[in-house]
């Protein structure tokens, strides 16, 4: 019985192998799509008109809004802020970016743009725009069964709001939810970071997309 059950798992282990390899081979097949509602920005944030400006600067207020069964808030808030960070760091147009947190009440638009205003004040007096992030979703999903055996990525659900500082006028306010998966592609959470930027950059680089190639 012992050399039985010694082949049995000498097999599975092989199975295993082939399984995993056949899904590293795969892993590439993924293709991402930007779906984005409401009104989007006219330009690019660092359009040649931002780039011309030498003290071009933003109060970037921002905040989760996680549905109620969200696993591990903790973490996916700390990718989030990475990521925003990340991004407004790489906008050269930006020679003042102020970041904070806020608490999000469960309506945003209770928020005002007065209020934003107020808020961003204390950051940066002197504020350009005045950005609104609204996090509600970050992170791998996974789907096992039909018509895919497996079907992964990652999503990234914002809403955004800009308001121009100077003229107290709204310029955008979107949601956008940015996916990046497709069959056999497993991503777990060390990416979340990139994804909250690339999802960014759908917003405030290219507001125009609404897909992307692989």
């Amino acid at each position: 019985m012992t050399p039985t059950r010694s082949i049995n798992s000498h097999r599975m282990t092989l199975l295993g192998l082939s399984l995993v390899a056949v899904l590293g081979a795969l892993s590439g097949c993924a293709s991402t799509t930007i779906d984005v509602t409401g009104q989007a920005l006219q330009a690019p944030l660092c359009g040649r008109a931002s780039a011309a400006s030498a003290s071009a600067s933003v109060a970037v207020l921002w905040g989760p809004l996680w549905r109620p069964d969200q696993k591990e808030p903790p973490l996916r808030e700390a990718a989030a802020l990475k990521g925003l960070q990340q991004f407004f760091a790489t906008q050269r147009c930006l020679t003042d970016v102020a970041i904070q947190r806020i608490a999000i009440p469960a309506q945003g638009e209770l928020l005002s743009d007065a209020a934003l205003l107020d808020m961003a004040k204390t950051l940066t007096p002197h504020a350009n725009k005045v950005i609104l992030i609204v996090v509600r979703e970050l992170g791998p999903k996974l789907r096992i069964g039909l018509p895919t055996l497996v079907e992964g990525g990652t999503e990234v659900v914002v809403d955004v709001r800009v308001v121009d500082a100077q003229r107290q006028t709204r310029e955008a306010t979107v949601q956008t939810h940015w996916q990046k998966g497709g069959p056999f592609y497993v991503k777990g959470v060390k990416s979340l970071d990139q994804d909250m930027q690339a999802a960014l950059a759908s917003v405030f680089v290219a507001p125009f997309a609404t897909s992307h190639p692989p």
